[in-house]
This record gives C-alpha cells, structure tokens and sequence, in this order.
C-alpha cells in the first residue's frame, strides 16, 4: 500500500468506535518520535494483520507521526479518499516491495511490515490468490539494501497489539487449525479477538532497532543469514512484550503434573524414600501426584476476572481508591520483559493475595501464580483463589521429604516455564503492623531453581502493601490479648462478612528496588557460575531476604492514618488536644522527610505542608471505628481525642506501620536516657555499648538492616542525630544535647521518640517476671506465653505496667526468644527451661534486674 492513510468516513467511523480508547505510553511516544529524527521509521508486526494496521494507522494520525506509506500486501484503497491516494495505488502496480519501500521512506512516510504469516485452513485457498502475498524476509532484504546503498537511518519498532488477555496455549486443536492459534490469528479469529476485546487492547513496543548499527556489527555476513538474525531478534523483541502481559503458553493440568513427578530431584528423593522395593516407590508416586492435585494452581483468566470483581466489589464498599507506585510500577513492566518476576511482597491482610494481581493486572502484566496457606483452600474461596492463580502450601513441612521435594520441584517447573511468582517472606499475616522476619524455605527453593537457569533473569521485587485499616483489625486484636487463631473456613468467611460495614481508609502498593542472584553475590564477593556449595548458598538465601525485608520497610508508605495514630498514642496521654495532635503530627511528618520516606499523596497540601484536613479526616477513621473518641467542651475549649484503653493495641497496628523509620534513633534516645544524659554528657563508647545491648534484645523484634555493621550503622545515626541539631558530639567521645529541633528542645525530642519503645520494653518486662514460673520445671512455650500475659494484666492492673499495648502475645513471644538467644532459656522438644545458674528463686530475678537496667529512668 502506498499513500496516507487518509481518514475517510469508514476509517473515522473505525476511529470513533473502536481505536479512539487505546492508550499509548508516553515512553513510546517519546521512542518513536525520538527515532523519527534520526530517520525512517519502521513498524514491525509480528503476524499479518488488517486490525493491527488500521490500529497503527489511526495511532499515527493521532500523534502526528510520520504518515504510513507503505503497509506490507494489505490493501486498503477502499478505506482511502478518492484523489492522490487511488493514484497512488495503480501507480504501485507492478512495482517491488523494495521500490515501494523506497519511494514511502524518501518521500518522508513511515512503513509497517509484519514477519509471520499465520498458516490456517480457511485462509489456504485465499492466501494462494493474493499475489504478493509473503513473510516480512523480502521487506527486510529490501530495507538492508536501502540501508545499504543510500546510507539512510531506518529505525525498526517493533510493536504488538494484544487483542485477548487469554494466554497462548501449547499445542493445538481445531480452532486452531482453522482459524490460526491466539499467537498467530488468522484474519477470522483476528476480527472476532477484535470484536470481543476492543476496548482491553494491549499495546506494546519492544527495543529500537538501528538497521544501519546491525549491519555493521553482522560484517560481511549473507543477506540470508542476516535476515534470520534480524528476524529472529525482532520476534525475540516482540515475544519479551507479549509474555509480559500473557505469560508463558499455558499447558494442561496433566501435562505440567507429569513434568513435575518426572523432575530428577523428586525421582531421587522417591528412590532414597523407597528404597529398592518397587511397590513402595510406586506408593510414593502417587502419594507425591496426590500432594500435587492438592497444591497445584488452576489459573484462568475468567478465574482471574472473577477474583477482580470480587476485589472491586470489596474494595469499592470499605476502602477508598488504591494509592499506587506508577514508577515502581513501569519498572516491574521492564523488568518482565527481560525474563521472569519474583514479587516478595509485605503480608498484613488476606486483602494482599488479591490486591497486587488487581494492580497489576489493571497495568496488563503478568498475573503472579501466589503461593498461599493450605488452610485457605476450604470451599468456596478456595476454588476462587485456585483459579484466580493461587497454589496452596503448608505452612510447615519440616521432617516429610517428599512434600518438600513436591514442593520444590512444583516451584522449579513454574520457574522454568516462565510463570511470574508472588510469595510472602513473612509465611504468615503480620498480627503487629510490623514486618515479621523472613522464612526462607520457598525462597531458597526458588534461589535454586534459578541458580539452575543461568541464562534466564530471575529478578526478585520488593513489595511494601499497606493499609491505614486492616480489614482483619478485630480478629487481630482478639488474637494479640490471647486468643487463640480461629480457622479459615466457610464461617469463618461469613463471619468476616461484617467488617465489610466500616470505611477502612486508602490502600496502597510501593515497589522496592529490585534484586538479582547475581547483584546480591557480587556484594557478598561469592563466586560466579549455577553451582554453590551449601553454606555460601544458605547465606545468599539469607542476605536476599533481609535485603528485600529493609527495602519493603524503606519505600512503605507513610499515610496520615500512620501518623495520626502515632501521635494519638504518644507519651501514653490520656487525651489528646486537636492543637497538640496537629503539632505532634506535624513534627512526625517533618523528622520522616528528612529520612526522606515516601508520603502518601494526600498526606500534604498544595503548599507542600501537612494537610490540616488529611488528620481530621484520620481521626475521623478511627473514631467511626469507636477506636478514639473525640471529648467536647462548653467553655468553648478545643476538642479533645481519647484513645480508651481497650483500643490502643488495635490502634498500634495503623502507627506500627511507620515506627520501623524511628528505631535507630530511639534505640539510641532510650541508650542515653539510661545512662543519665538529663543530667550531662555520657560517654559515646557508653553509649554505642548500651545500643548494641538493646539492638540485641530487640532483634527479634524489629527488622535491622543487613547491609551495614552495627558500629556503622551507630555512627550514621548519630551522626544524623548531630546534623539535626538533636545531639552533640564532642571531640572528646561525650555526646549531650544540642539546640533542639522542630520546635521541641533535644531532650524533649529524645523522650517522645524514646517512648516508641517503651511498650516493647514493658512487654519484655512482663515475660521477664513470668520467667519465675520455669523454676518449678520446663513449660510448653504456648502455655508459657499465656502465663505470662496473664502476669502481664496483674502488672498493668497493679500500674507497674504503663501501656496497655505492652501486652500483646507477639511482643511475649519475641521476648522469649530473645531470652533464648541470650543464654536465659533453652527449648527441649518445645518446652522452655531455665539455664543455670538461672534456674533457682534468688538467680532468675537478675533477668528481670538486667532488663530494667536498661530502662530509660520514668521509664515504668
């Protein structure tokens, strides 16, 4: 076809109707205009298609792009203006593609030509009468020669429309070879994918290619040979686009469970497991094919659309709209491009299985296959989520081999496939707000799974979800004062129904700068190759999730939910005035800039300033949850903000979002409280020993970053502490005061952010004085837990205990641990005891003594 493609009424009616909606990248418009400076601009596709060209055609009309001049063997006279154009055409008669090409490219137009054309066999018989009729091998010969002969720049885009979300699948049936597959359509099914899926078209540009930088690079290489290179590496270009919406070609059920139980490692353990006994091997086979059909993901795309109404549904009736990483977000879309996604995102809420397949999916890129908890396989939400791409897992499969080796070699099969993953490091739902440490089993398996595919990029994605209400808040409550985990089930799904009654505040997804395999063992100086002995890989395993931990800490998002419910909660007051919350919320805001934390987009005004109506609008969230109470007064007093007691641990779940952003500098507040700094200086080597002291009892607790030293990480803090103006370092090792900061004097700054920890170390506390129940013998942890919450409530109800919060099981439970970790108690199959010396009436009171030596001075 040679001429504008002009916009008569047939095409105008095409444009209003059907090609008005597509929306294009500001990235590609840049790209393609970018290139049609430097030359002739070349649309390649990969397969023959009328609709794609009419698509093409009216994009480059909208944009003002250089006019098409030439479309490969597609005629379209009949949509064309009567005048030049119908001249144009008979002039093409008997003309070469190389003679068209060249008078569309010299007359300064733009050309489309497509690589494949699909074979089908409604379209045999015709094809044969089309003259001319060819792959895109004859254009690109032409186009070399021209490139050749007149040193002009030809700029190849290649570009695909995706008219159906369905995946490829492999194989095919009789669809297919009528109508052609969904990755090759024929002109039949092409116009009915149109038909049905106009209004979802995908459409992508894969990597420029310089003709005139390729030919020099090829040398004297034959323009056979060079066509295949060229061919191959445009498609190569073209497919990187499509599975990065798609996904890999979809298989049947049967076929992937056979890949699996054939997998050497799984055919090993079965012979290890067996033995030489026949019969009991094949028990273990069908044992392991049974354990598949349990786990196994279902994903279809109805599946996944049906999971997105549900979303919708929800989301729409008890949360606002969802705050989303755009940048993050395009990123994630190069990155699956270049090979296969691993998102390790945060886990606070059942919400998060669905929530960033919506987003993503609303984006067009690949759908995650998720790995969940088996117990949310019960009916019907199981079945939902099966479809919807999620495959169920134990919680725990520690000492049975051959579910673990299902597991990894179901997990190595998904890899090798293509699938994009989704797994939470966390294993389970974060009760705190607070990021749990990573479990590594999954991720180990998948570390493997890639090491063993050296020339695929396995590119892992941090994931920071976050809410400014759990959906979960009261169930989590119930759950953090002692009771016990109820069981998803159907009525447990019912009964959940009735949170759907409240407004729960905004959602919102960040994105983490990514990791490779490779960046992490370069910085951790291990050697190149797919091969590494166990230690050094169990160490990989580890430095990769803690770097992925502290990168979902850094990019989560601070809200005005966060903030508020911080500042409600400072200092253990009673009641809040809305002058006093406003100001505390303000130097909040003002010390997370400085660590420049991202903030939620309606969190500051147009001023830039902290929205006044972003915090009212906060307590009014909490208040319609009857989690704070707003006191009037007659005398025409401001209002005043009431946290009731019984509230203030579900209200940690909304502040213990952002409280990871003041740790350091609250370790080292509560460091020089307890040295005595209210009354002068203390020495910096004191004090970096009393840090490192509480670093320790709290590792369990909070997230610490892996990339630094302690000692490090210690002068960074202090350092920005002194650059604030909060401290002062002399050159004789004394840190004191300095001139104060956001209004408030240092030492008034260093008690509002030493008393973040406060709870935390009154919760230590408590398991510290339960700790005398283990002198009369070992005790189940769970039931040691639950005693010492129970000395807990005596403490609190006494007043030696300050804050109601300081009673919630996780803090008991990481207490413990750390105690443990410190020498205080041992674990024998699941039950605690003391070590001596320790374990008499006068000796484990020291625990609790050392304890309280840390105690900032008011600290109880």
């Amino acid at each position: 076809m040679s001429g504008v493609l002009g916009r008569n009424a047939a095409l105008a009616f095409l444009d209003r109707r059907f090609f008005e909606h597509i929306t294009v990248s500001d990235a590609w418009l840049r790209s393609v205009r970018e290139a049609a400076t430097r030359g002739a601009v070349v649309y390649v596709l990969r397969s023959e298609s009328l609709v794609d060209v009419l698509a093409l055609s009216h994009l480059v009309e909208r944009f003002k792009l250089p006019p098409l001049r030439f479309a490969q063997d597609t005629n379209l006279g009949l949509l064309e203006p009567l005048g030049r154009t119908w001249l144009d055409t008979l002039l093409s008669r008997g003309s070469t593609v190389a003679q068209r090409l060249e008078r569309a490219i010299e007359g300064g137009g733009s050309a489309v030509l497509f690589l494949k054309r699909p074979p089908t066999v409604l379209d045999t018989s015709f094809a044969a009468r089309m003259r001319g009729k060819s792959e895109g091998d004859e254009a690109l010969v032409a186009l070399m020669k021209l490139q050749r002969e007149q040193g002009k720049t030809v700029l190849l885009v290649p570009q695909t429309f995706i008219w159906s979300r369905r995946p490829d699948s492999r194989g095919h049936d009789l669809i297919d070879l009528a109508f052609g597959s969904r990755e090759y359509p024929g002109p039949v099914r092409t116009a009915m994918q149109f038909l049905i899926n106009y209004r979802s078209v995908d459409f992508r540009a894969g990597e420029v290619i310089d003709l005139g930088a390729f030919l020099r690079e090829a040398g004297d290489e034959p323009d056979e040979a060079l066509t295949r290179r060229l061919t191959y590496a445009l498609l190569t270009r073209l497919e990187r686009e499509r599975r990065a919406i798609l996904g890999p070609a979809k298989k049947p059920a049967d076929r992937v469970r056979e890949e699996v139980l054939r997998s050497p490692k799984l055919q090993a353990t079965i012979r290890e497991l067996g033995g030489e006994d026949p019969s009991a091997q094949h028990a273990l086979l069908t044992k392991a094919h049974e354990m598949l059909r349990t786990m196994e993901a279902a994903p279809s795309h109805d599946g996944h659309r049906a999971l997105k109404v549900a979303l919708d549904a929800v989301s729409a009736r008890i949360y606002g709209s969802i705050e989303i990483d755009r940048a993050g977000l395009e990123r994630v879309r190069a990155a699956a491009t270049q090979g296969t996604v691993v998102f390790l995102p945060s886990h606070k809420s059942h919400m998060d299985y669905v929530m960033l397949s919506s987003v993503l999916s609303e984006a067009h890129i690949q759908l995650p296959l998720v790995a969940a908890g088996d117990n949310l396989a019960f009916f019907p939400l199981g079945s939902l989520f099966r479809r919807g791409g999620a495959f169920f897992i134990r919680r725990s499969f520690k000492g049975d081999r051959l579910y673990a080796a299902v597991v990894d070699a179901y997990l190595r099969r998904l890899l090798r496939d293509g699938h994009a993953l989704e797994v939470f490091l966390e294993g389970g739902r974060s009760r705190t707000g607070k990021l749990l440490p990573p479990r590594v089993g999954l991720l180990a398996m998948i570390c493997d799974a890639a090491l063993a595919l050296p020339h695929r990029q396995v590119t892992f994605v941090p994931v920071s979800l976050g809410y400014e209400r759990l959906l979960e808040e009261r169930s989590y409550q119930r759950e953090l004062t002692g009771g016990d985990k109820r069981k998803e089930n159907a009525r447990s799904l019912i009964r959940g129904t009735q949170a759907l009654g409240g407004f729960y505040g905004q959602m919102n997804v960040q994105f983490g700068d990514f990791l490779t395999l490779d960046q992490v063992r370069a910085e951790m100086s291990l050697p190149a190759g797919d091969t590494l002995a166990d230690e050094p890989r169990r160490a990989l395993v580890r430095r990769l999730a803690h770097l992925a931990m502290a990168e979902i800490n850094r990019v989560t998002s601070v809200t005005a939910a966060a903030v508020t419910a911080m500042a409600l909660l400072s200092e253990g007051r009673r009641g809040v005035a809305w002058s006093t919350l406003l100001a505390s919320s303000r130097q909040i805001v003002a010390a997370l800039e400085r660590r420049g934390t991202r903030m939620s987009a309606g969190l500051r005004g147009r001023d830039g300033a902290l929205s006044e109506d972003a915090i009212r609008e906060a307590v009014g969230l909490f208040a319609q949850a009857d989690l704070c109470v707003e006191r009037g007064s007659d005398s025409g007093d401001e209002s005043l903000f009431a946290v009731p007691d019984e509230k203030r641990l579900a209200l940690t779940l909304s502040k213990n979002s952002i409280v990871h952003f003041f740790v350091a500098e609250a370790l080292v507040a509560v460091g020089l409280l307890g040295l005595g700094a209210t009354a002068g200086e203390v020495p910096r080597d004191e004090l970096s020993e009393r840090v490192q002291q509480l670093s320790r009892l709290f590792k369990f607790e909070f997230m610490f970053r892996a990339d630094k030293s302690f000692a490090e990480l210690f002068d960074e803090t202090l350092g920005r502490l002194a650059d604030e103006g909060v401290l002062v370092v002399s050159p004789g090792g004394l840190v004191g005061y300095g001139a104060g900061v956001d209004g408030l004097s240092s030492e008034r700054w260093v008690r509002a952010v030493a008393d973040l920890l406060l709870p935390y170390l009154l919760g230590y506390w408590a398991a510290a004085r339960a700790l005398a129940l283990l002198v009369r013998g070992p005790m189940a942890r769970r039931e040691l837990v639950r005693r010492a919450m129970a000395v807990g409530e005596r403490m609190y109800l006494s007043g030696e205990l300050s804050r109601r919060e300081a009673l919630a099981r996780p803090t008991i439970e990481s207490a413990l641990r750390a105690f443990e970790d410190q020498g205080y108690l041992r674990d024998d199959a699941g039950k605690l005891s003391l070590v001596p010396p320790f374990d008499t009436t006068d000796t484990v009171s020291v625990i609790e003594g050392k304890l309280r030596a840390l105690f900032p001075p008011e600290g109880a």
